[in-house]
């Protein structure tokens, strides 16, 4: 077929042998998933037309990107560390195409899948009670308290000015006290994670932390003799006063894969 390829979800490293692996109809549109194989490694794809999966369909899009990372996860459970490639990642051409790609970047490949080995992903928020986070802000400014308790003292038109004058500082101080303390929380995590990154903050927050300050949200790359002591750490973080964090993983290692080296064709 002229327009034939290959839609690749992820690169696993298999072991050497000659049996074919499918994983059963769990692809995108309940394409049928299997392996192709070089040497140890081998990646997990699916057959299908040279042309991006594209839609003005935010909820069949949804669909997709879900039904990727769910046959990700199934790798992740059959072959061990994966190296997860993002959504619509197209190779031109059969499964001998797939072959040449592994072969022409197999050092590449294989060296990530060495370095990721026994790693898994995690996302961790720190999240802060309003109220607290204001208390610790004025327990370290004389200036900010004195303020308080003069606006306290003052007649109601005079208080009203010194109140918004003492919200803006709060709020300045506050976005520093944040960053102090997610300086703070890197420095008790990082030294248990083989990498660790600052995440972006996103829109989303579970109902439970709707009107909770966000101070500190990372991505790590933990290895999985050391996840049993980070929970540790973090459970202590989420006793003390006030705070409250939400670890969630294992994923494959999105975040952490280097294959600036390794070339392949996109699908849009």
């Amino acid at each position: 077929m002229a327009n034939e390829a290959r839609y690749l979800y992820s690169v696993a490293r298999t072991g050497e042998h000659n049996d074919i692996v499918r994983l059963g109809n769990i692809g995108i549109e309940k394409n049928e998933v299997y392996i192709v194989q070089f040497k140890d490694i081998a990646a997990v794809v699916h057959a299908c037309e040279a042309k991006p999966y594209r839609t003005e369909d935010r909820k069949l899009a949804e669909d997709w990107v879900l039904e990727h990372s769910y046959v990700i996860d199934q790798a992740t459970r059959m072959f061990g560390t994966v190296l997860p490639f993002s959504f619509d990642i197209i190779i031109k051409g059969d499964d001998d195409a797939v072959k040449g790609w592994l072969s022409r970047d197999y050092e590449t490949l294989a060296g990530e899948l060495l370095r990721m080995l026994g790693t898994a992903e995690y996302s961790i928020q720190i999240y802060c009670d309003p109220a607290c986070l204001e208390k610790m802000v004025l327990a370290h400014n004389q200036d900010l308290q004195d303020l308080k308790s003069r606006i306290e003292k003052e007649p109601k038109g005079k208080a009203y000015l010194l109140k918004r004058n003492l919200d803006l500082k709060m709020k300045d101080k506050a976005f520093s006290e944040a960053a102090k303390l997610a300086e703070g929380f890197s420095g008790v995590i990082r030294p248990v994670a083989e990498e660790l990154k600052i995440a972006g903050k996103s829109s989303w927050a579970e109902e439970k932390y709707k009107d909770k300050k966000l101070v500190a949200s990372f991505c790590c790359r933990v290895s999985d003799s050391a996840v049993k002591e980070l929970g540790g750490m973090l459970d202590e973080i989420n006793g003390k006063e006030g705070f409250y964090v939400r670890f969630t993983g294992p994923w494959a290692p999105f975040s952490f894969v280097c294959l600036s080296g390794a070339g392949h064709s996109e699908g849009g």
